[in-house]
């Protein structure tokens, strides 16, 4: 049956295939570029917590970062959260049961700014299928920050779910117009235009820019295009571009001893993330010298929380960290940088390195993240504007 392509099956053995790979969740409505990036970042934001909570938080100036939109102009924020709001998500899938399912929903329930945080929410329906990984595919921000074209960043969003499958089936065209956002223009009612205008420009787009290559083909009735599909493969020139924010250390040495020791994915990509890979090294290499330690796991845990097995001013071994002003502002720093998301870290560390204009000093970051000694000054001054009452009632010392 493998040989049999699956648009030519019917009835069961198609709805099996249907039901084992990716369903989609369609979003009408005419989003411009930066309403789909930020759709994108909030839901990377919220994706860990989607369905355990109701509500779900992020700094005004991380979620600008996060979209590529540096203005302090609010307004232009709040006409983009107001059109999610206004956007139709939509699905026709099967369930677990194989039994029809269709749903609509706003694609965010709602978002408020107050106080520099964006708060928002999804449907408990929406949230369910978002969540699904086989239902919807999470979109790259490294990746949608390369678009600068809508209609590709939507062509993208709508082929990158099927990838798995190598094809997005076949679609109407007024199902396709309206995934572009061109339905209701007489103009694009013409496949000629919509094709020069719309499809040639934005596969294009997504050939070059993305982590995959699609290649539309069309059906006709008499003379007339009535349904599109588009083929899908993987870009071997950008494939390095197909992880998550933040995971593409999952691909480095340091990921793969930690992993080897038993360490969670989760964990390892937020100790290197929080700690930087220096640092992680520096505490993989002393634990491993440790005997009789029956969790190596969580004695590098206590290593990295406690900084054990760093070299003291004198040369000498240190158990712990000296109690003192320093080491607790360093302390609190990391709990609240751990307290974050993945997104909000990503954001954190581009704004800080955004404010590095001497190069070691940035190198120095780039080693060893919120630790590093060169910029413990900066550091401590970025944290006390970003979480103000960070350090109340420690002793102002030099940092």
């Amino acid at each position: 049956m493998d040989d049999i392509p699956r648009d030519q099956l019917s009835g069961a053995l198609r709805r099996g295939a249907v039901k084992k790979h990716v369903a989609a969740i369609h979003v009408s409505g005419k989003l411009t570029l930066l309403q789909r990036k930020l759709s994108n970042v909030l839901l990377l934001n919220a994706y860990d917590t989607l369905t355990s909570r109701s509500r779900h938080q992020i700094d005004a100036r991380t979620l600008c970062l996060m979209i590529g939109y540096n203005s302090n102009d609010m307004e232009t924020l709040k006409q983009s959260l107001r059109g999610l709001a206004e956007t139709v998500a939509e699905w026709d899938m099967l369930d677990e049961k194989g039994q029809q399912e269709w749903g609509v929903s706003s694609l965010v329930s709602y978002a408020k700014l107050k106080g520099g945080v964006c708060e928002y929410a999804y449907s408990p329906a929406l949230a369910e299928k978002l969540h699904d990984p086989k239902v919807f595919a999470l979109i790259n921000l490294n990746i949608q920050r390369r678009f600068t074209s809508g209609h590709a960043l939507a062509l993208y969003e709508n082929c990158y779910r099927f990838v798995r499958i190598g094809s997005t089936g076949w679609w109407p065209l007024d199902l396709f117009r309206r995934l572009m956002g061109v339905d209701g223009s007489s103009y694009y009612e013409t496949f000629k235009h919509l094709n020069a205008k719309v499809i040639k420009p934005a596969v294009a787009e997504v050939n070059k820019t993305s982590n995959i290559i699609v290649t539309p083909e069309t059906r006709k009735q008499g003379r007339a295009v009535t349904e599109i599909r588009f083929l899908i493969k993987d870009n071997p020139q950008l494939a390095i571009l197909d992880i998550d924010d933040g995971e593409g250390m999952r691909h480095g040495p340091v990921y793969a001893r930690l992993r080897q020791m038993g360490v969670s994915d989760r964990l390892a990509r937020q100790w290197l993330s929080v700690h930087g890979e220096e640092q992680v090294t520096a505490k993989l290499d002393y634990v491993e010298t440790r005997k009789n330690v029956k969790s190596k796991v969580g004695y590098l845990s206590a290593a990295l929380d406690g900084n054990f097995g760093v070299e003291t001013d004198d040369g000498g071994r240190a158990g712990t960290v000296p109690i003192n002003a320093r080491a607790e502002r360093l302390r609190r720093i990391l709990e609240v940088v751990k307290a974050r998301t993945p997104t909000q870290r990503d954001a954190d560390r581009r704004l800080f390195l955004s404010q590095l204009t001497d190069g070691k000093a940035r190198d120095d970051f780039s080693k060893h993240g919120w630790m590093s000694p060169l910029n413990a000054a900066r550091i401590r001054l970025f944290w006390a504007e970003m979480s103000p009452g960070l350090f109340d009632e420690i002793e102002d010392e030099a940092p």
